[in-house]
């Protein structure tokens, strides 16, 4: 009788790290519902919008370079990941060609996740309320599921802040092999996405949280994804040695 095949053990490191991103989704999740108990999304949609509407909304500087503009910008990044599959930029060539998949794929399917997840909001967007001149829409937090605003709904979370936010995964990609080139991409890639939340507040299209759950979501997804990758490969190592052994002793 064959004895059971042991558990592949947890490096401490891995577990080290493995507590740390947990860590911060949980803060993540803390700062979040601060700021849904705090009410400040409707106070920051004031400052741009008035019973004439938002004055930035069709603007040609927030309405087209950094909506139109960006969105352009991070295809072209995207396209940057798809060919570095094949031909990596100096600071990925690090990077195992699974890894490059990895980051790739994790980044496309939080690209994907987050126009899904609006499709199933109630909640409509600060333009479409009665208070800033259009629509029928009254505000209602989006914490409220199943409670209908009047409005079309559909705006939570933030799609544009995901063109962003999809490619913190850049910072799990990197953050061991690459860790200056991880921390750079970190500090842009929020400072970008803070920006496009920032401008579709100021345009009437979401309110400021919602831009903020698009990076805790993305942030959970890449972290998940990393770390389930992470326990896959480790519990692949002993099976994979296991056949060698047996191999040998054939041969």
């Amino acid at each position: 009788m064959t004895a059971p095949m042991p558990l592949p053990a947890v490096s401490r490191q891995a577990r080290s790290t493995a507590l740390r991103d947990a860590a911060t989704i949980c803060a993540g999740l803390v700062l979040l519902a601060a700021w849904e108990i705090g009410g400040l999304d409707l106070p920051l949609a004031r400052l741009y919008g008035s019973a004439q509407g938002f004055v930035w909304r069709d603007h040609w500087l927030t309405g087209g370079v950094l909506h139109g503009g960006a969105r352009a910008l991070a295809w072209a990044l995207f396209g940057v990941l798809v060919l570095g599959l094949w031909r990596p930029l100096a600071f990925v060539r690090g990077l195992l060609r699974r890894e490059r998949v990895w980051w790739l794929a994790t980044t496309l399917l939080c690209v994907s996740l987050i126009p899904l997840l609006k499709r199933t909001s109630a909640t409509s967007c600060p333009w479409s309320l009665v208070e800033f001149g259009a629509g029928l829409a009254e505000y209602v937090p989006h914490w409220m599921p199943g409670v209908r605003d009047g409005g079309p709904g559909g705006c939570f979370p933030s799609g544009h802040a995901s063109t962003a936010f999809a490619f913190l995964t850049g910072w799990f990609a990197l953050r061991e092999r690459a860790p200056v080139a991880a921390r750079r991409w970190l500090i842009a890639t929020v400072a970008v996405g803070l920006g496009l939340g920032w401008v579709q507040m100021m345009r009437g299209a979401h309110y400021l949280s919602h831009s903020l759950w698009t990076a805790w979501i993305c942030w959970t997804v890449a972290a998940l994804s990393f770390h389930l990758v992470q326990s896959w490969r480790s519990a692949a190592r002993p099976a994979a040695s296991s056949l060698e052994t047996a191999n040998d002793k054939l041969a």
